[in-house]
């Protein structure tokens, strides 16, 4: 397992939907070490196989000392909505209030294909919910209201980060169902 430089804000890998993982293999298994090894390192709560710019849906998590990963999310939300504050390791240095559903049920796998279901609330539900929107091409300053989305735009312009060159995207070794990207 390795630490991996995470693509940032700008880098179209980030904008595209995932494909589901097919195939449980060594290979997914090395890509969840790097996802823990490389958030962990960073610090931070939750990262996505698209921030590492593999077009797989997995991602991992870190919350209150839990840390944990999913393979292909699927979400179900509570009604009851939550505000706080929001960060992402592909948007450094900005942070904040996002609206997002309070709670969570995520079913999916683990890196070996068992089924595993994770229930959350509070900033674990935050963390699943910013983590699958990674795997939708969505980033979390899409989610914020059209003045807070134009200051944030403002605020990522204006930074050292942005415009820096970007690694090249990774071909995934995995099957793709006919997908392409």
């Amino acid at each position: 397992m390795a630490i991996q430089p995470i693509r940032l804000f700008g880098d179209p890998v980030l904008r595209k939907p995932a494909v589901e993982v097919v195939d449980f293999d060594k290979e997914l298994r090395r890509l969840i070490g790097d996802l823990t090894d490389t958030m962990l390192d960073a610090p931070g709560a939750g990262l996505a196989a698209p921030q590492l710019g593999v077009g797989l849906r997995a991602f991992t998590w870190n919350v209150e000392g839990q840390v944990g990963h999913l393979v292909n999310p699927r979400l179900q939300l509570s009604e009851e909505t939550q505000d706080g504050l929001e960060g992402c390791l592909s948007i450094p240095e900005l942070s904040l209030e996002c609206r997002r559903a309070l709670s969570v049920v995520a079913h999916g796998f683990n890196m070996y294909g068992d089924p595993v279901t994770i229930e959350g609330s509070q900033f674990l539900a935050r963390a699943i919910q910013h983590e699958t929107d990674h795997l939708d091409g969505v980033l979390f300053i899409d989610r914020l209201d059209p003045a807070a989305r134009k200051a944030a735009m403002k605020a990522i312009r204006e930074s050292e980060w942005f415009g820096l060159e970007r690694p090249q995207v990774k071909v995934s070794p995995h099957a793709t169902r006919g997908l392409a990207f």
